[in-house]
């Protein structure tokens, strides 16, 4: 319930009132009609416009319940959809929600429009004007559409990794439950400033960017945060951004430890099970424990030590403060590909330039000496890297020493 009315807050909502009822779901209500009787007295009393159920509601419960109530009714999975409207700021974004949203109403369709023919009701309004088949191709027929284009944009995605598979980048995904400080976590380690906020799900789409691990460098993307029953229509809306966790070498789980045993025990086993989901638990998985500003020494310790056989390979930060970053660092960078050492030497002109530009920009250059006409470089990178220098370095006619270890 706490969590439910976070997401009312993060939707723009002002809570007047909470229900809670242990039962069988009713068929007609999914509530008790006795419960739907205080529902009313309520709604009447605080002028409330909408209802927010937490369960999942059929059409035929949410129908009635607007009939007796007289404003709209939503259920858990439209409130999220609501949210990431609301927050969706990029055009694959507002596409996927718009798939998800499209999804949920071809499922409903047939029901909806049957009972909207009956009588109007809130959140049932103008689809009585519509014949049920009519309506359903329509709504298939957009899904198309939205998934064609959504197609285009995931393979320019797909080429974008491609070409940073080339370079040999590691990739690090962060992942974790909502809230949970992920974006904190991500300017502090990329020296970045993407959107920090209170509310749930502040970041839907990706962010990518090249970050420095003693030397070596890895790409860091900031993902969509997780939840609990998170539905999936959106996860399967949200495959293309959610891709950059599968197909990532690294995922940096983050755990707020702030919270209660309950809570933390919640979200992580939420998070795990969504890792699996969408395909990536194969992928290594560093936990950072963040928010530790807000315990003491003593409850961070005793936090960890709870946590040992619950989550893999744990590191306490904090993300704010940026507190114990380079020990997170050094944990990250033991997943990094390794790296050979290798030189060469070049003629300096227009062309060597360009490929010496090239080789700063995505290796760890440890020295560079001219003399006379010619550049020797001596760099470190991985072995995809080293040898793509090594063709272009004998295309200018330079000499390329065989990498070491």
């Amino acid at each position: 319930m706490e969590e439910l009315q976070s997401l009312a807050e993060s939707a723009g909502y002002n809570v007047a009132a909470r229900f809670e009822q242990v039962r069988e779901p009713d068929p007609r209500y999914q509530i008790g009609s006795g419960k739907v009787n205080e529902l009313k007295e309520v709604v009447t009393k605080t002028d409330a416009r909408r209802i927010i159920f937490d369960n999942e509601l059929k059409p035929v419960q949410n129908y009635n319940l607007a009939k007796e109530t007289g404003i709209e009714v939503i259920d858990r999975f439209q409130l999220i959809l609501e949210i990431f409207s609301k927050r969706a700021s990029t055009g694959e974004a507002q596409l996927q929600i718009q798939l998800a949203q499209l999804k949920y109403e071809l499922a409903h369709a047939k029901e909806r429009v049957k009972l909207a023919k009956i009588e109007e009701q809130p959140g049932f309004g103008g689809l009585g004007a519509y014949e049920v088949d009519v309506y359903y191709e329509a709504v298939k027929r957009q899904i198309h559409i939205i998934q064609d284009k959504l197609k285009k944009i995931r393979r320019k995605r797909t080429l974008h990794r491609t070409r940073r598979e080339e370079l040999g980048f590691t990739s690090i995904s962060l992942a974790g439950y909502t809230s949970a400080g992920k974006s904190s976590l991500f300017n502090a380690l990329a020296e970045e400033n993407v959107t920090v906020g209170a509310g749930l799900f502040t970041t839907l789409s990706t962010t990518t960017r090249a970050i420095d691990l003693f030397g070596k460098r890895a790409l860091l993307t900031d993902t969509v945060g997780f939840i609990d029953r998170l539905p999936i229509p959106l996860i399967e809306a949200f495959r293309s951004t959610l891709e950059e966790t599968i197909f990532s070498d690294l995922i940096l789980l983050v755990l707020d430890v702030s919270e209660s045993e309950k809570e933390i025990k919640r979200k992580l086993s939420a998070s795990l099970d969504t890792i699996e989901k969408i395909g990536a638990s194969g992928v290594p998985i560093v936990t950072a424990l963040n928010k530790i500003d807000l315990l003491s020494k003593e409850e961070t310790k005793a936090k960890t030590d709870w946590l040992k056989d619950k989550a893999p390979n744990l590191m306490s930060v904090s993300a704010l403060h940026k507190t114990n970053l380079n020990a997170l660092k050094i944990e990250l960078s033991r997943f990094l590909k390794s790296y050979v050492q290798t030189s060469f030497i070049v003629p300096i002109n227009n062309y060597s330039l360009s490929l010496l530009s090239w080789v700063f920009a995505n290796a760890d250059v440890k020295k560079v000496d001219y003399e006379g006409d010619k550049a020797t470089v001596v760099f470190e990178a991985v072995p995809e890297f080293a040898e793509q220098v090594k063709e272009r370095v004998e295309k200018l006619n330079g000499t390329f020493n065989a990498a070491t270890s």
